[in-house]
């Protein structure tokens, strides 16, 4: 066995050097040293020998593996690099030039505009106040003085979950989220976010809208706090 392994480490070492595309390194790279290939063959053999032949020749066909890989891994870099040599010399590639740009994107119009709203009344000492989306029949209408039997309910094409739960057709529940939150103290917040109606798509409007609104409570707050905001 020892002379075949021998054979074989010639062989193979001949037909590696032998190769001069990267393509056929896989075929090369199966043949010895794949689940099928020589070498496993001669592995699976070591049953047969006997127990004091086994442990040398198992050192043997390991160091011939080895050997394998690292010369198979040589050869693989070494092609690379020839073929990189020539598609640079065909294509004529200047390698000092300086990369193309890359070219990033933008926040959407919507998140522009509301993240201005927020700066500008910020900067008068307004906070942001989020509430949810998805309210109770009594946040979105009865607590804003719209009751089951109020007219004004007819005009509200709501997306209803189910009987006592909706999609929020304007910010105003985040105003009784926020009195609730902060009472009894002074209250000074805008209230953004988006807000639901069943309604017809047109170029003018839309099922979904993002809504500002501001809520101010505190002593000695007058109609000129409201026009001086303004």
């Amino acid at each position: 066995m020892l002379e075949q392994i021998n054979m074989l480490r010639e062989k193979g070492q001949n037909e590696l050097n032998a190769l001069s595309k990267t393509d056929q390194l896989p075929d090369w790279y199966h043949k010895y040293l794949g689940r099928k290939g020589d070498l496993t063959a001669f592995l699976k053999q070591l049953g047969t020998l006997s127990a004091a032949e086994r442990p040398s020749m198992g050192k043997v066909i390991n160091e011939v593996k080895q050997e394998f890989q690292q010369s198979f891994d040589l050869r693989q870099k070494t092609l690379r690099e020839s073929k990189l040599h020539e598609e640079l010399e065909i294509d004529d590639l200047d390698v000092t030039l300086p990369g193309r740009p890359c070219t990033t994107g933008h926040l959407h119009l919507t998140t522009q505009t509301l993240r201005r709203i927020y700066q500008i009344f910020q900067e008068m000492g307004f906070q942001v106040y989020e509430s949810p989306e998805v309210e109770s029949d009594e946040y979105n209408f009865q607590l804003l003085n719209i009751p089951e039997y109020h007219p004004a309910r007819d005009m509200w094409d709501t997306f209803w979950v189910n009987d006592e739960v909706v999609l929020r057709t304007h910010t105003s529940p985040g105003q009784i989220w926020a009195m609730r939150e902060y009472y009894p103290e002074p209250i000074r917040v805008i209230l953004p976010g988006k807000c639901y109606r069943y309604e017809q798509i047109t170029p003018r409007s839309e099922h979904q809208f993002f809504q500002v609104e501001g809520l101010t409570i505190g002593k000695n707050i007058r109609l000129t706090d409201l026009i001086g905001v303004m």
